[in-house]
């Protein structure tokens, strides 16, 4: 007997036990504070490449995208390039897509790296800030009338810039599709005394994505998603646009 759906059905309710546990959400996140102090997010690659995240958010992430199958993928922040080949590795599964990650300081190394990488050939590198007009022209302009499109935002993490980017970004999701916001944790831990930054608490990605859901009924939290997640960086950062 196929037992695929009563599966399913069952990992949907122990997540929401476990989304429902006080005493587990606090462990886990006393879990990644204490990590973050050892820079726990910067010890992962992907396929040779640094990836800057937990290898939690790397999971969902790839259930998210096998699952909608988007076509081009539309990432903000660079970095060491672990993101863009984790995207363009998926796409090159499924067959298809490509993904186009912007960054304003692709530093040379960087560039060589992901430039020299078997997957490279589905990503588009574009140096600048994400927020100039002049780049949205730059990424709209490689849109084509049938893509679907996924965004993850991943740069500059004040309120005001992550904003900025849901405002301009958001649009070119398609329904059906994913609005990935990163490091909404900087909102529920202490300042990060070890790495300052000009983000903190009062002043992040997930202060920034609270005010854009007011406006902006035609995406929602993944719940399903959220409830799963506990030594995460993104918590309620996954987004799905349902019109």
């Amino acid at each position: 007997m196929d037992d695929t759906a009563e599966f399913e059905r069952d990992k949907r309710a122990w997540a929401q036990a476990m989304a429902a546990d006080p005493a587990m959400r606090k462990l886990a996140l006393e879990t990644l504070i204490a990590a973050d102090e050892h820079n726990f997010c910067y010890q992962w690659s992907w396929l040779g490449m640094p990836i800057i995240q937990p290898a939690e958010d790397i999971l969902a992430l790839q259930e998210i995208i096998w699952k909608a199958k988007p076509s081009l993928i539309i990432e903000t922040g660079v970095a060491r390039g672990g993101s863009v080949i984790f995207s363009a590795s998926l796409l090159k599964l499924l067959g298809k897509g490509r993904v186009i990650g912007i960054d304003i300081d692709i530093r040379q190394h960087n560039r060589t790296r992901i430039e020299a990488h078997p997957c490279a050939d589905r990503v588009t590198l574009l140096e600048g800030s994400s927020i100039d007009a002049s780049m949205l022209d730059a990424v709209t302009s490689q849109i084509a009338p049938d893509d679907t499109v996924m965004v993850v935002l991943d740069s500059n993490h004040t309120e005001e810039h992550v904003l900025a980017e849901l405002e301009l970004y958001a649009k070119l999701v398609t329904p059906g599709q994913y609005l990935v916001i990163a490091d909404t944790l900087v909102e529920i831990i202490p300042p990060q005394m070890h790495r300052q930054r000009p983000w903190g608490p009062g002043d992040n990605p997930m202060t920034a994505l609270m005010r854009f859901l007011k406006t902006h009924p035609e995406f929602e939290i993944d719940q399903e998603i959220d409830n799963k997640l506990l030594l995460t960086t993104n918590p309620k950062g996954y987004l799905k646009r349902v019109s």
